[in-house]
C-alpha cells in the first residue's frame, strides 16, 4: 500500500464522541485501566473472566503455551451448554425468553430459557438412541430456524461435533464437507425459505451423500406442511420424530478443556475451505466475555445478530455468546429487501431491538436506497449498533451512525475471524470512534501492524495484522491438515499472521485494509484493493465498489473498477471522469482506475465478501476455480 495514502487517512479521519451515557461501559470501565489489568497479568486477567462461570473441574493451569500451540484452562472439565441453558434455568432466568423467532410469513416463535433447554435435551437423546457418541462429527444443513440452533446445541450436549454448513451451499460444496469431516448424521430441512420462495434443501442432501459413506442417517425437520416431504424408512428420520419415545433429561456430556467443539469450514474467498476446529473451554471462555463487553448486554436488552448460524458469527454472537451470558436472542429468516426495504427496520421498531449487529455490505446497500426506508421507523430503542465480516469504510460508518444510530448509538466495527473465533479489535463503549478504523485491541488479546520480518511499523503506515500472543478463544488446528495451521504461525516469526493489511494510526487506533492477497502492484506500488474501493464509494454517486488488477506490459498491473451505483445516479462519460478524478484527489494519480465499468450486483461469497478473483477471472477469460461458495 502506499505510505502516502495511509498518512491521508490517518490524518483526516475524525473523532466520533460517545454519547454521555457511554463514556463509561458499566461492564469493564475504562479502557486504558482494563488493558493495563490484562497487560500485567494476562492468565490472572484470563482466570478472572472465565470464574464467572460454571466448570465441573477448575482448571489446573490456565494456559499451557508450545508455540505454535496452546491449551487453554488445562485440565478443566466443562460442558458449553450447562453454561448457555442450566446455569440460567437454575436462576431468575429460566422463564427469560432466550430465543425469538421470526420467519417470513410472519409466524413468530419464543423459546424460555427452559424450554430451550427441554427441546435440546430431547433433541440430544434423540441422537444418542441413534447411536451418536461424543466424539462423532454431525453435519448440520439447515435454514435459520430455531431447529438450527438446537441441533448445535444438542451435539454439545453430548459432546459430538458438529458442522454447520450455511444452507445456501450447492451439493459439491455439502460433499466436500460432509465427506472431510466423516459425518456420521446430517441434519436437514426439508426446505428454505428465501423472499418468498422454497427452496428445496434435501433434494440437495441427498445428492451430497451419494458419495458419503460416512453417513449413517439423515433427519429432517419438515417445514412443508401440504406437501410433507416422504421420509425413507430406516435411513431418513423426522426431526421431531427423534424426540419422542426418549428421556426429557440428558445430563451434559463431561468435556476436557481441549475436547473439539466444532469444525467450521471457511468460505473459500481465499483458497480451498479449511476445517477450522475449535475447543470447548477456551472458544467459550472467549465467546462469553466479547459478548458480555463488547457489546455491553444488558439483563433487559433484545439483541438482534442478522448473519446466519452456518457462519462464525452466527456460532459465536447468535449462539454461544449471547446465550452464555443470558441475553435474548432475536432470530430472522428475513432478508434486508423483502417483501420491502423497510422489514429489518420495522422488526427493530416492533421487537425493540437494543443491540443490533449486521455486515457493511448490508450497511452499503441500505445506503444505495437512502433514507426514506429507516426514517419511517421509530429506532430509539437501538443502544448499541455493531458491524462484522470486512472493512467498515467511513462513509459507511457515517451513514449508519447518523441515520440507523440517530447520532447517539456507539459503533462496535468489529474483526475478527473463523479462526480466532471470538472478536479482537472494536472501539469498545466509551471510546471515541473513528470512521474507517475498527480500533484497538480489546483487554485480552495483543495485535500489532508489522512488516514481512515481524517489526512494529511506526505509526501512520502499513503492514500486515498479527497476533502476538495466543488468545482463548483461537483455533486448535485446521482438521485433517495441521500444516495448514501451522502456516498461520510460520508466515510471520513469531506471530500469527492474520492475513490482512492494516494501518496503525498514531493514536494506536487500527485500520484494516483488507486481505493481504487482495493487492494490486502498478509500476512497483502496492495498492489495496480496498483502498481505491473505499475512495470510490466516497463519492456521493457510488454505492458499492470493487477492483482488479489487470496485467500491462508497462506497469505491471492497471486499475479495473466494477461500480454500483446509489438510487438516482446513472452512468456517464462526465460521471466517469468525476470518479477518476475524485480517485486521484484521495488517493493520489497511482491508484487512479484506468476503466470503470457499471455493474447492477458484485460476485459475493454468501458471507458478503467481495470475490475478487470472479471479477478478475471474467476480465481476463480465465476459470474462476471454486466458486462452491458464490451467492448466485
Amino acid at each position: 500500500m502506499t505510505e502516502d495514502f495511509d498518512v491521508k487517512l490517518v490524518e483526516h479521519a475524525k473523532y466520533y464522541r460517545p454519547a454521555a451515557e457511554y463514556k463509561n461501559n458499566s461492564w469493564i470501565g475504562d479502557y486504558k485501566k482494563a488493558y493495563d489489568r490484562f497487560q500485567k497479568d494476562p492468565e490472572l486477567f484470563w482466570s478472572g473472566i472465565a470464574k464467572d462461570l460454571e466448570w465441573i473441574r477448575p482448571w489446573d493451569t490456565v494456559l499451557d503455551w508450545n508455540y505454535p500451540y496452546a491449551k487453554w484452562f488445562v485440565n478443566a472439565k466443562l460442558n458449553i451448554t450447562a453454561n448457555c441453558l442450566d446455569r440460567h434455568v437454575k436462576s431468575d432466568r429460566r422463564n427469560k425468553a432466550a430465543l425469538i423467532w421470526r420467519g417470513e410469513d410472519g409466524a413468530e416463535r419464543v423459546y424460555t430459557y427452559q424450554q430451550l433447554l427441554t427441546e435440546v435435551m430431547r433433541f440430544a437423546n434423540g441422537l444418542k438412541k441413534l447411536g451418536v457418541q461424543k466424539g462423532d462429527r454431525v453435519c448440520i444443513y439447515m435454514p435459520m430456524i430455531p431447529e438450527q440452533v438446537i441441533a448445535m446445541l444438542a451435539c454439545a450436549r453430548i459432546g459430538a461435533v458438529h458442522s454447520v454448513v450455511f444452507a445456501g451451499f450447492g451439493m459439491t460444496a455439502l460433499n466436500m464437507r460432509i465427506t472431510d469431516a466423516e459425518a456420521k448424521i446430517v441434519i436437514t430441512s426439508d426446505i428454505s425459505i428465501r423472499r418468498g420462495k422454497a427452496i428445496p434443501l434435501i433434494t440437495i442432501v441427498q445428492e451430497a451423500i451419494d458419495n458419503a459413506p460416512s453417513v449413517e442417517h439423515v433427519i429432517i425437520h419438515r417445514r412443508r406442511k401440504d406437501q410433507p416431504v416422504t421420509i425413507r424408512a430406516d435411513f431418513e428420520l423426522d426431526f421431531y420424530g427423534i424426540m419422542e419415545d426418549v428421556p426429557a433429561i440428558c445430563e451434559p456430556e463431561v468435556m476436557d478443556a481441549e475436547d473439539p467443539l466444532f469444525i467450521l469450514y471457511t468460505s473459500g474467498s481465499t483458497g480451498t475451505p479449511k476445517g477450522v476446529l475449535h475447543t470447548c473451554a477456551g472458544y467459550m471462555v472467549g465467546t462469553y466475555y466479547t459478548s458480555k463487553y463488547v457489546f455491553d448486554l444488558k439483563e433487559r436488552d433484545i439483541y438482534w445478530c442478522t448473519a446466519d448460524p452456518g457462519w462464525i458469527t452466527g456460532h459465536s454472537y447468535i449462539v454461544y455468546g449471547p446465550l452464555a451470558v443470558g441475553a435474548t436472542v432475536f432470530l430472522s429468516e428475513l432478508t434486508p429487501d423483502y417483501p420491502d426495504a423497510g422489514i429489518w427496520w420495522k422488526l427493530i421498531e416492533e421487537q425493540r431491538i437494543n443491540v443490533f449487529y449486521t455486515a457493511p455490505t448490508a450497511i452499503r446497500t441500505f445506503m444505495k436506497l437512502g433514507e426514506v426506508w429507516p426514517n419511517k421507523y421509530d429506532l430509539s430503542s437501538l443502544r448499541v449498533i455493531g458491524s462484522v465480516g470486512e472493512p467498515l469504510n467511513p462513509e459507511a460508518f457515517e451513514w449508519y451512525y447518523k441515520v440507523i444510530g440517530k447520532d447517539r448509538c456507539p459503533i462496535v466495527d468489529t474483526w475478527w475471524q473463523t479462526e480466532t473465533g471470538m472478536q479482537m479489535i472494536t472501539t469498545m463503549i466509551g471510546e471515541p470512534m473513528r470512521p474507517g478504523f475498527a480500533g484497538k485491541a480489546i483487554p485480552g488479546v495483543e495485535v500489532d501492524v508489522v512488516d514481512k520480518d515481524g517489526t512494529s511499523v511506526r505509526p501512520g503506515t502499513g503492514g500486515f495484522l498479527v497476533v502476538k500472543k495466543p488468545w482463548p478463544a483461537m483455533l486448535r488446528t485446521v482438521y485433517k491438515n495441521d500444516e495448514r495451521y501451522r502456516k498461520y504461525w510460520e508466515t510471520i516469526k513469531g506471530c500469527y499472521a492474520a492475513g490482512d493489511l492494516a494501518v496503525k494510526g498514531k493514536d494506536g487506533n487500527i485500520m484494516v485494509i483488507g486481505r493481504a492477497d487482495d493487492i494490486i502492484i502498478v509500476a512497483g506500488h502496492n495498492i489495496g484493493t480496498a483502498e481505491v474501493e473505499s475512495a470510490l464509494v466516497s463519492h456521493h454517486a457510488v454505492a458499492e465498489s470493487a477492483v482488479i488488477g489487470k496485467p500491462d506490459t508497462l506497469k505491471g498491473n492497471l486499475i479495473k473498477a466494477f461500480v454500483i451505483l446509489r438510487v438516482g445516479n446513472t452512468p456517464s462519460d462526465k460521471l466517469t471522469s468525476d470518479l477518476i478524478y475524485h480517485v486521484r484527489v484521495t488517493l493520489g494519480p497511482i491508484a487512479v482506475p484506468h476503466e470503470i465499468e457499471y455493474v447492477d450486483k458484485l460476485p459475493k461469497t454468501r458471507s458478503g465478501k467481495i470475490m475478487r478473483r470472479v471479477l478478475k477471472a471474467k476480465e481476463l477469460g480465465i476459470d474462476p476455480g471454486d466458486i462452491s461458495t458464490l451467492d448466485e
